[in-house]
C-alpha cells in the first residue's frame, strides 16, 4: 500500500460523520496494517464509540510491538475509557514493556473488565523480548500478581487469573509445581464452580505437559 493510500484511509477516519461510518473507516484502516495509522488509532480510543474503539484495538494489535511505545507514552494522559481500551490492546500484544501497566491494572483497576483483561494478558507476555537477565524478575512479578488476583472479589477476574497462571506456568516450567499446588488449593477454597472447574482443567493440562530435559 502506498503512503497516499494510507493517508486516504486516515482522512476517511477523520472525516467520518456518523458512528457507523467512523467504525467502518477504522476497520478499513486496521486492515491496511500501516504503522502511520498508529496515532489515528490512539485518538480513536478516546472517542465515545465502542465499535470504532474495537477496530482501533484490532489495528494496534496487528501492528504489535510497533504500537507499544505510543500506547505507553499516552496512557497516563488518557481519560478512563481510552485507558481501558489501551490496556486491552497492550494485553493482546503481549509486549513485556507493558508489564507494570498490566500488573497495576490487574491488581487494582475499578473495572472488572479491565482487571480481567490485564490478568489474562499477564499470562501471554512474550518474555523472549526481554534481555535474559531481566526475565526472571519480570516473570516473578507476573506470577505474584496473578496469585493475588486469584483472590479478586469478582469470579470472572479470578477465572482470568487462572488462565493467566496456566499460560505463565506453561512458559516458565519452574513455576509449574507451585501453580499446580495453587490450583489444588483453589479446588478446596474457590466458591465459584466455574472457576474451580477451570483450575481443575488447568492443573490436568499442566500435568500432561511433556517434561523437557
Amino acid at each position: 500500500m502506498t503512503s497516499d493510500q494510507t493517508q486516504q484511509l486516515i482522512r476517511a477516519v477523520e472525516q467520518a460523520d456518523s458512528p457507523e461510518s467512523l467504525s467502518q473507516a477504522v476497520w478499513a484502516l486496521a486492515a491496511a496494517r500501516q504503522k502511520a495509522a498508529i496515532p489515528t488509532f490512539i485518538r480513536v480510543l478516546g472517542y465515545n464509540n465502542p465499535g470504532a474503539a474495537v477496530a482501533a484495538v484490532e489495528g494496534l494489535v496487528k501492528l504489535g510491538e510497533a504500537a507499544v511505545p505510543s500506547l505507553l507514552e499516552q496512557i497516563d494522559g488518557y481519560d478512563y475509557g481510552a485507558r481501558a481500551w489501551s490496556i486491552r490492546a497492550l494485553s493482546q500484544i503481549g509486549d513485556p514493556r507493558a508489564l507494570d501497566i498490566l500488573t497495576g491494572a490487574a491488581e487494582s483497576d475499578f473495572a472488572l473488565s479491565v482487571r480481567r483483561t490485564a490478568a489474562k494478558g499477564l499470562g501471554s507476555i512474550s518474555w523472549s523480548q526481554l534481555p535474559a537477565e531481566e526475565v526472571s524478575a519480570a516473570q516473578a512479578k507476573a506470577l505474584e500478581t496473578l496469585l493475588q488476583v486469584c483472590q479478586d472479589s469478582e469470579w470472572i477476574v479470578r477465572y482470568a487469573a487462572v488462565v493467566g497462571l496456566q499460560a505463565l506456568a506453561a512458559t516458565q516450567l519452574d513455576y509449574k509445581k507451585r501453580v499446580q499446588v495453587h490450583f489444588q488449593q483453589l479446588d478446596k477454597s474457590e466458591p465459584d464452580l466455574t472457576v474451580r472447574a477451570r483450575a481443575q482443567m488447568a492443573a490436568v493440562q499442566l500435568q500432561q505437559m511433556p517434561v523437557l530435559n
